[in-house]
């Protein structure tokens, strides 16, 4: 029974980060990434020859891929630009983008590089561990869009952080925008900060 928790745990792999502040954590929820295989890909051979691919270029000119392990998905190119979704560690991302690469051996198509990996955007969800009144937010800060009839969360652009945060009365909140796990905690800081300055 032990062993299988241990395995299980260790199968989810998600990065929670604990501020010094116990009720403050944050974990990442999905890393947007680009990169190039430098090669150019023939993507209805691909999709013919592998069954998680879709593929409508009337639609669009991409073809989506769906990796199971690690639970990811990524829209390729046929210049060989690949955009990877989906994944809560660099780790991930990596493991990824090489089972793309092992998916194009099997049409032949052998990438000799190791691709560079640039992050498009992190997604985090977290709690700071304190109620926040909405209404009064979106009076009292700049970069506010708050529409409770429509939607129960406030948007607030930080942008010092060049952050964006999604904030919910209980607490909790989700910030998208940032390009590293740092800058994510750097981001949690300064809205903390921000926060405890609205009287």
């Amino acid at each position: 029974m032990e062993k299988e928790k241990q395995v299980s745990t260790h199968k989810e792999e998600k990065q929670v980060f604990t501020h010094k502040d116990k009720n403050i954590s944050i974990q990442v929820v999905n890393i947007v990434v680009s990169t190039s295989l430098e090669h150019d890909i023939p993507l209805e051979k691909m999709a013919a020859a592998l069954s998680n691919t879709e593929y409508n270029p009337e639609q669009f000119p991409g073809l989506v891929i769906r990796i199971k392990e690690p639970k990811t998905s990524a829209l390729i190119f046929s210049s060989g630009k690949v955009v990877c979704t989906g994944a809560r560690s660099m780790k991930k991302v990596e493991e990824s983008i090489q089972k793309i690469i092992e998916s194009l051996e099997k049409i032949n198509i052998k990438i000799k590089i190791k691709p560079v990996i640039n992050i498009q955007n992190i997604v985090a969800s977290g709690s700071i561990g304190m109620d926040l009144n909405l209404n009064m937010l979106a009076m009292k800060l700049e970069n506010t869009e708050y529409e409770p009839e429509q939607f129960p969360g406030l948007v607030f652009k930080l942008m010092e952080a060049k952050a964006t945060f999604l904030l919910f009365s209980n607490g909790k909140v989700v910030c998208t925008g940032t390009k590293s796990e740092e800058a994510v905690h750097l981001a949690l800081d300064k809205l903390i900060e921000t926060l405890k300055k609205v009287k």
